[in-house]
C-alpha cells in the first residue's frame, strides 16, 4: 500500500508545489499559468522548480507549509495549513474554523 500512496501523492500534491498551485486555482479562480507564477514567486522560486521534488522538499520545509513524511519538529496537518494560508495570502476554511473555535475557549 505505500507504493500507490506515495504515487498518489506525487506531482499533484506535497511532493512537489501541486497542492499550492491547485489551492490557487480553487480559491481565487486563477489559471494554472498566472498560479503557478504566483506560488513560485511566493516561494521565491522559478516556476520551472515547482515540479522539483527534491528542491520543493527543502522549500517546503523552510516555509514550513508540509512535507510527506511526519517528522518530529516540522508542522503537520491545521499548523502546515495554517502556514500556507499565510505564505498565500488566502482562506482556508478549516483553518477559519480552527481560529474561530481557539478564539471562543
Amino acid at each position: 500500500m505505500a507504493v500507490p500512496h506515495c504515487m498518489a501523492s506525487g506531482m499533484g500534491g506535497m511532493r512537489t508545489a501541486g497542492d499550492l498551485v491547485a489551492r490557487l486555482q480553487m480559491t481565487r479562480r486563477m489559471k494554472i499559468d498566472a498560479a503557478k507564477e504566483y506560488v513560485a514567486d511566493k516561494l521565491k522560486v522559478s516556476v520551472s522548480d515547482l515540479g522539483n521534488e527534491v528542491l520543493m522538499r527543502e522549500v517546503r520545509e523552510d516555509f514550513r507549509i508540509g512535507i510527506i513524511q511526519s517528522l518530529a519538529g516540522f508542522p503537520k496537518g491545521i499548523e502546515a495549513k495554517h502556514n500556507i494560508a499565510d505564505l498565500l495570502d488566502i482562506r482556508i476554511n478549516s483553518v477559519e474554523a480552527f481560529k474561530s473555535r481557539s478564539s471562543m475557549e
